[in-house]
């Protein structure tokens, strides 16, 4: 606990500091609903929620944290306010753009109830093969959401870095480690949790099965016109957690994997949640990709402060670091 409050003195003192050195900073909340727009990329909503005090004509980062309603409804009305109430009320993400100061942005990503098995918020291999405006190429959707968001940004005299901070917990947290692996050059550091201790890994083959995308590398070629960039994935810093008590096990459900994928998971990487995130562990060592990996004994499916403060430091390093 005695290191929670350090890091919160460090963290206001620091950033007061840059504020009070600034003549212009916002002086309250700001979050906007920007509508889609396929001319630009996007064919559904997003939020931006900036917090007050994020500081003007100096340059910062932009967070993403994809949405996940936790349930599916064909109602977009249901999706936009679990995504409303993750950009501006309660999840780790809003935690860090409030601490730190930055802007956050939310898409809001149908999940229809009328395709049960296609788990959008989870980026899973329906999705990338999907061919309605709506949901097609989902990653890319976030891509032109994230441009149009600097756009946005700049007009309130606040610029970002090129590469984003990216967050998730659970789906969210699914999707932002496939994404991290489709495109890499986007990120510049990354925070996931509670995600099934099923990694995407760095591979093509485990035991001489094929593992294709949402397991591993080997049609992404297929799939996406290019190669896995591994040189440059290995080098985003991440921060992986997860709960010693967490068993919640979306790899055993259709909607999150096909028939096909949970056996190779289950018999190849592990059958259980703490099994799946040990493995995981070891073969993106042996591939030479090191994140910083934590399990919190007393913790399940959820954070705590102290979770959420260690997210929170991990960002405010990067920050650090790239001043």
């Amino acid at each position: 606990m005695r290191s929670i409050f350090i890091l919160t003195f460090i963290i206001f003192s620091q950033f007061s500091f840059a504020q009070n050195a600034e003549k212009e900073n916002l002086n309250d909340n700001k979050m906007l609903i920007i509508k889609k727009n396929p001319k630009k990329g996007f064919y559904n909503d997003y939020i931006l929620f900036v917090p007050k005090e994020t500081p003007t004509q100096q340059k910062t980062f932009l967070l993403v944290e994809p949405n996940n309603t936790g349930k599916t409804s064909d109602s977009i009305e249901v999706h936009k306010k679990y995504a409303i109430e993750l950009a501006s009320v309660s999840s780790v993400g809003n935690n860090i753009a409030t601490m730190l100061k930055i802007p956050l942005l939310v898409p809001i990503f149908p999940r229809p109830a009328s395709q049960p098995l296609l788990y959008t918020h989870a980026l899973d291999s329906d999705v990338i093969t999907n061919s309605s405006p709506t949901l097609k190429r989902l990653d890319l959707q976030l891509l032109a959401m994230i441009k149009d968001a600097k756009q946005q940004l700049n007009k309130m005299n606040i610029q970002v870095h090129e590469k984003i901070f990216m967050n998730g917990f659970s789906a969210s947290a699914t999707f932002t480690n496939r994404f991290s692996f489709i495109h890499p050059t986007t990120i510049q550091a990354l925070a996931i949790g509670g995600f099934n201790g099923e990694l995407m890994l760095p591979m093509k083959k485990i035991n001489g099965i094929q593992l294709n995308y949402p397991i591993g590398t080997a049609d992404f070629n297929s799939l996406f016109k290019k190669q896995f960039d591994s040189s440059t994935y290995k080098d985003i810093p991440q921060f992986i957690y997860m709960g010693k008590l967490d068993n919640n096990d979306a790899v055993q459900f259709d909607d999150a994997y096909t028939k096909n994928e949970r056996a190779v998971i289950n018999n190849n990487i592990g059958k259980t949640v703490l099994k799946r995130y040990l493995k995981c562990q070891d073969l993106y060592h042996e591939n030479n990709i090191h994140p910083i990996f934590k399990t919190y004994e007393d913790v399940g499916h959820w954070t705590t402060s102290e979770v959420n403060f260690e997210v929170i430091k991990f960002f405010f390093n990067q920050m650090q670091k790239n001043k």
